[in-house]
């Protein structure tokens, strides 16, 4: 059994609601799943720190042994073991960082300062194990005998040892802001990419089920009279009424069938109003002439389904009203370049007001900004005393649905 339009609406709309939930849901888990691609970004930085570091502290020593002044800065392999110690850390203490967030902030800077104040103390003492580690590993444990001394008594601590760790702390609490900062900022772009991924998702899921809801208004007042014509017929010529049954589910049939695709085949949306324009050519023969291209005269080209259908609708019913005398409706479809040409021509009651866009033009107009924006324009109304246009210009579309412009 076929769907109705409502039913055939209403999954696009449901897939909509849960994608809003679902990203609503996620959006609570995103500091916590995406601090994966945060580690390069975080490694990178702690190679440049470590770098910067030992160059910096063997230019100072370089320039100071010139003045027989040695060993003032630690060696460079004990810095390297240094920040090899302090990475994991470092990383530990960005990922603290990142999970605690910013809000609320009477809350969150007590303990985003604490984060910062334990890692930068452990910097200092980090130093000397690397200082020892080296020691060691060159067979000179002057360098542990020597720190052990100076730290055996108390006034030789605060002395010596004291301003270094302040200075210490001092240095790497600035490079910890630095990673801080990078590492926060490199957090909000992926939010905003991924929220702006989000919002694409849900504005394409928005515009299927509007072109979904869009496609299915067809008038009921038309299938009605259409169906009143038959019902008319049945008594005195029952073979046109079972003929015209016939067309109306041929007409219903591939309704339901484009309305299931955003586009159709030019041929196939002609063969559509054509079937249309043939049942209303049997209600008002006396007075309605069609003239449609035939098939092998259109250009190969894919239209927005349905389209032409509000067009020749809005022609039968403005074009037949206010007046007895006889009414030809022709379509047309041409190609220029990469542009398509659709046009509806009827005929009016001479003098007719003009005005008459109601709620199938409107869809039509709504539908091509939708899937076209300013590649597309529909214009309709009187070009001449008792003729009415309607008239779409947009992309040529040579190879189906997937070759928008």
């Amino acid at each position: 059994m076929s769907a109705s339009p409502l039913e055939r609406v209403t999954p696009a709309l449901a897939a909509l609601g849960q994608r809003v939930s679902a990203a609503a849901a996620a959006e609570p888990r995103a500091g916590y799943g995406s601090f994966r691609p945060l580690l390069g970004v975080l490694t990178a930085f702690w190679i440049y720190v470590a770098l910067s570091n030992v160059m910096y502290a063997n230019n100072m020593q370089a320039s100071l042994s010139v003045q027989n002044i040695h060993n003032v800065f630690a060696p460079w392999d004990a810095r390297i073991i240094q920040h090899l110690v302090l990475y994991p850390l470092f990383i530990l203490s960005m990922r603290g960082a990142l999970r605690t967030g910013w809000q609320p902030l009477w809350r969150a800077l007590p303990l985003q300062l604490l984060c910062a104040l334990g890692f930068a103390v452990l910097a200092a003492p980090t130093l000397l194990l690397g200082e020892y580690i080296v020691g060691i590993a060159h067979g000179n444990p002057m360098v542990h005998d020597s720190m052990m001394k100076e730290w055996g008594s108390w006034n030789g601590f605060m002395a010596h040892e004291v301003p270094i760790w302040l200075a210490s702390i001092t240095s790497f609490l600035v490079t910890y802001g630095f990673g801080l900062a990078l590492v926060t900022g490199f957090a909000f772009y992926q939010r905003l990419r991924d929220s702006q991924l989000r919002s694409a998702a849900l504005e394409r899921a928005l515009t299927q089920a509007h072109l979904a809801a869009l496609r299915m208004q067809l008038s009921p007042h038309t299938l009605f009279n259409l169906l009143h014509t038959i019902r008319g017929q049945i008594t005195w010529d029952p073979p046109a009424a079972q003929a015209m049954v016939v067309q109306l589910g041929d007409l219903l049939r591939r309704l339901l069938t484009a309305g299931e695709r955003e586009f159709s085949r030019l041929s196939d949306e002609v063969q559509f109003v054509t079937l249309y324009l043939e049942l209303q050519q049997q209600r008002f023969a006396d007075r309605l002439t069609i003239r449609v291209p035939l098939r092998e005269e259109l250009p190969p080209a894919w239209v927005p389904s349905l389209i032409l259908q509000p067009l020749v609708e809005n022609a039968v019913v403005h074009g037949l009203a206010g007046h007895e005398g006889p009414v030809t409706i022709r379509v047309e479809a041409e190609a220029s370049g990469e542009r398509l040409l659709l046009r509806v021509l009827n005929t009016i009651a001479p003098g007719k007001a003009a005005g008459l866009a109601g709620i199938g033009l409107a869809n039509v107009r709504e539908r091509l900004e939708v899937q076209f924006g300013a590649g597309a324009s529909f214009t309709a109304g009187p070009v001449e005393d008792a003729l009415w246009r309607a008239e779409i210009q947009m992309p040529l579309l040579r190879d189906g649905p997937g070759a928008r412009p």
